[in-house]
């Protein structure tokens, strides 16, 4: 939910208008709007890239999970693997696009830690998936983009710790 999305809700609610602060928080939405869908547009573009490198530093670092036994041993698993981080790098862009993380909270990260304990898959591994995407991500971004960006990574690895 937007942060439009979410005061007029809140305001609607308690039967009021939007206050002062409400205003501001919407205005910087909309003025931000230019640079969150440039963040989104680059991580679209670039996200076979980024998947793909994040995934052989994962590997690379975590060959644990890629020999026989690991999660992703085998071409099918670590396909499913390099789907899942293509998954989170996803909602990050929707979370990008509206401004909070909302989308990212609803849509993936609830129940996240029990389902990957059930699967047997490390959490940690995960997490480091997301931390490799977020340092190709913002590698290819301004300063300003990149610690926008980073942020909503920061978001995702901090809710799977």
């Amino acid at each position: 939910m937007s942060i439009v999305t979410k005061s007029i809700v809140n305001a609607d609610a308690e039967a009021r208008y939007l206050s002062p602060g409400e205003l501001d928080r919407i205005k910087t939405f909309v003025t931000s709007g230019e640079s969150r869908l440039r963040i989104a547009q680059t991580l679209t573009d670039a996200r076979e890239r980024i998947v793909k490198q994040a995934g052989d530093q994962l590997f690379q670092k975590r060959p644990d999970i890629v020999s026989p036994g690991g999660n992703a041993y085998g071409e099918e698993m670590t396909a499913t693997c390099l789907r899942d981080m293509d998954y989170y790098l996803r909602l990050i862009t929707y979370g990008v696009v509206a401004g909070d993380v909302t989308p990212i909270e609803e849509i993936g990260l609830v129940g996240v830690r029990e389902m990957y304990t059930s699967l047997g898959t490390p959490i940690n591994a995960v997490a480091e998936s997301v931390r490799a995407m977020k340092d190709i991500s913002t590698s290819m971004m301004s300063g300003e983009d990149a610690t926008e960006a980073g942020a909503y990574f920061d978001y995702v690895i901090g809710a799977m710790q």
